[in-house]
């Protein structure tokens, strides 16, 4: 009877782990909620980047291209697919979309090669060197990317890169472009 009792746990835990694996089969790993759909940007600040240095004075993430739709794209030199979709942002500035640029976590010298070698298809581009605004929208890593109305609310998101013409058209129908 006392060896039933010793050994009972494992089997809670054995069940408990077997219920997990079964859950996270069925789960669609792609999915990510888009908690932050419908409710306007972050009200942070950053330095927009000047040359290749952080400017004198911080704007409002909310301000950056104001009064128009627009994508906030949140991306860094370091990371590989960011510059796979880097074309994809270049088609939305072509449809007159304002495209807003976050450095994630990237240093201004290597944000400016990065946008020289690559071109600059945004708007305007501000650093989060500490990565801060990634937290208040709740990025899970770069690149990401938010569709903003007029009004500055985030009307649609998409986590990782834009890299297909479907990637592009459905940040430009969640603008109405």
């Amino acid at each position: 009877m006392n060896r039933w009792l010793a050994i009972a746990p494992l089997v809670v835990l054995a069940a408990l782990a077997a219920v997990f694996v079964g859950w996270s089969l069925k789960r669609d790993p792609v999915y990510r909620p888009d908690a932050l759909v419908g409710r306007p940007l972050p009200t942070a600040s950053l330095s927009p980047l000047q040359g290749s240095l952080a400017g004198p004075a911080p704007v409002a993430l909310a301000q950056a291209a104001a009064g128009q739709p627009r994508v906030v794209n949140l991306f860094a030199s370091w990371c590989a697919p960011c510059r796979v979709e880097h074309p994809n942002l270049a088609k939305l500035r072509a449809r007159g979309i304002a495209v807003v640029g976050v450095a994630y976590k990237d240093n201004p010298v290597a944000t400016r090669a990065y946008l020289n070698e690559l071109g600059d298809p945004y708007a305007a581009v501000l650093l989060d060197p500490e990565g801060r605004v990634g937290l208040d929208l709740g990025v899970s890593g770069v690149p990401e990317s938010f569709a903003v109305d007029a009004n500055g609310l985030i009307v649609a998101k998409a986590s990782g890169p834009i890299i297909t013409d479907a990637d592009v058209e459905r940040l430009a129908a969640a603008l109405g472009r």
